[in-house]
């Protein structure tokens, strides 16, 4: 029965990458349309840091490495430039698709696990507070690199944009004065119990398979 114990160990591992992945990839709106990326900030940062939080603190205890987090990342973000490609194939230019940054943020929280000797729940205060803030910090700075996106929107419209959506002008000052405080505060506030949920199921996992 060892032989069986460890291999559905493995697969699970495999399992959690894959479906982790695609929770994050579509809680909220995981791609940076050009077109519409400064009024879906605040919910992109809000939604893909949290899920970012509870799949990587999921996925680094259950395998107990740091550095796991990372790799967690970087499989989204290989996924995203495989979704910005399938764009550029259609004949849209590569600005109108932004790969969002999670690597940076998630190496933060690999540090934070690292640097507190594998402790649970200094990974869960620390690296989710910072998951929260730096988010959408480097994503902000990420959009800032792009040219003028509202010029983007009328020259290459959207085929899958409703009609009520198309951007007439920028949006960002008529619902908040800074998205990367709102971003960020409230990321952080919600990171934190959003990683204590996935160091729950993890605990939840790791004793239903022994």
């Amino acid at each position: 029965m060892v032989w069986l114990r460890r291999t559905t160990h493995y697969l699970f591992i495999v399992v959690v990458a894959v479906n982790s992945t695609l929770l994050t990839i579509n809680a909220g709106d995981y791609i940076f349309y050009t077109d519409w990326a400064w009024t879906s900030f605040v919910v992109f940062s809000i939604s893909q840091s949290t899920m970012l939080v509870v799949g990587a603190i999921y996925y680094m205890l259950f395998t107990g490495v740091p550095g796991t987090a990372t790799y967690y990342a970087t499989i989204m973000t290989i996924y995203t430039w495989v979704a910005k490609g399938a764009w550029f194939g259609l004949g849209y230019p590569m600005d109108f698709v932004l790969v969002p940054v999670w690597i940076p943020s998630a190496m933060l929280l690999d540090l934070s696990y690292w640097a507190t000797r594998r402790n649970k729940h200094a990974a869960i205060i620390i690296g989710g507070t910072l998951v929260g803030l730096s988010l959408p910090i480097f994503n902000m700075i990420n959009l800032l690199l792009v040219r003028d996106p509202l010029e983007m929107a009328f020259k290459y419209p959207r085929p899958t944009l409703p009609p009520y959506m198309t951007p007439i002008e920028p949006q960002v000052g008529k619902f908040y004065n800074s998205p990367v405080a709102l971003g960020s505060g409230a990321g952080a506030v919600l990171c934190v119990p959003i990683a204590a949920l996935g160091a729950k199921l993890n605990t939840w996992t790791y004793r239903w398979m022994a």
